[in-house]
């Protein structure tokens, strides 16, 4: 077919190659419209490609499930707000896909995930969960909580909830694998993998406000703990004195605010006779 275009008109910028690489599915829907309080939502929270992209996935599920409209797919709503929730590198990135390339919201967390967290980083937090152990001045909960982190960075890990308290287990010192073994009358491991999860976060919170607990009485004592047996009687003379005149400096101040409450009577005047 003979093209009628003049010179000029075919050397004009083309128009084509401008659309979207997300693919938005028709939306047939009465009366939809995505309010601004929600898309202000999205953008308070913009993943640059700096951040965790599970977590960015998690916090962009939370907020656009909010929404809803009978008539109009969650999935739908999730890939017209998605482009909104992107900045810096990882709008680059979305601009640089080739044009409706994304058909699905599976395609988009697909390539999100490849993008921002290679398979290179997966190798690496399987490794450190495999071969997680306890660290020597690490306490009971510091090592569950490190140790639930790094399962939360790489939820693709792959391991059963089985591997996982196996793993954990083992890497706990012998006095706190002791002290599971007491909790659940026996071995550990020959619990249900349910209940081996409830025992440990059970010992994990009960360790935890031990421990803040026993964290304020040293700093309350830590004067008295540091003191010399000779030296008890002067550490507790110095206290008395000091309480003494804490109590002294109290007395004067409430002396002096009800003496401030007193309203002083004006004597009677008696009247003055010619």
């Amino acid at each position: 077919m003979a093209d009628n275009r003049t010179m000029a008109q075919m050397l004009q910028a083309p128009i084509e190659g401008y659309e979207d690489a997300i693919v938005i599915p028709p939306i047939n829907a009465n009366n939809f419209e995505l309010k601004q309080p929600l898309i202000n939502l999205v953008q308070s929270n913009k993943f640059t490609g700096r951040q965790d992209p599970h977590n960015h996935l998690r916090f962009f599920n939370k907020v656009t499930s909010t929404f809803r409209h009978p008539e109009v797919p969650n999935t739908s709503v999730k890939l017209l707000l998605f482009p909104f929730s992107l900045d810096g590198e990882a709008r680059d990135w979305l601009d640089k896909e080739p044009p409706r390339s994304i058909l699905t919201w599976d395609d988009l967390v697909s390539k999100f995930i490849n993008q921002f967290f290679p398979p290179s980083k997966t190798t690496y937090l399987r490794n450190k969960i495999t071969n997680f152990f306890q660290e020597p001045n690490e306490t009971f909960n510091e090592a569950w909580e490190r140790f639930k982190g790094l399962l939360r960075q790489c939820p693709h890990h792959g391991f059963s909830e089985l591997h996982q308290l196996d793993t954990f287990y083992n890497s706990l010192n012998s006095n706190d694998q002791d002290a599971l073994d007491s909790a659940a009358g026996g071995n550990f491991l020959d619990k249900m993998p349910q209940e081996g999860l409830a025992i440990i976060e059970s010992k994990s919170k009960v360790r935890y406000s031990r421990s803040r607990a026993s964290d304020s009485r040293v700093s309350t004592d830590a004067p008295l703990s540091n003191s010399s047996p000779s030296n008890n009687s002067f550490d507790m003379q110095q206290i008395a004195a000091s309480l003494e005149d804490k109590m002294t400096i109290k007395m004067k101040q409430m002396m002096n605010e009800m003496k401030a409450l007193v309203v002083t009577t004006p004597a009677p005047v008696k009247a003055v006779e010619e």
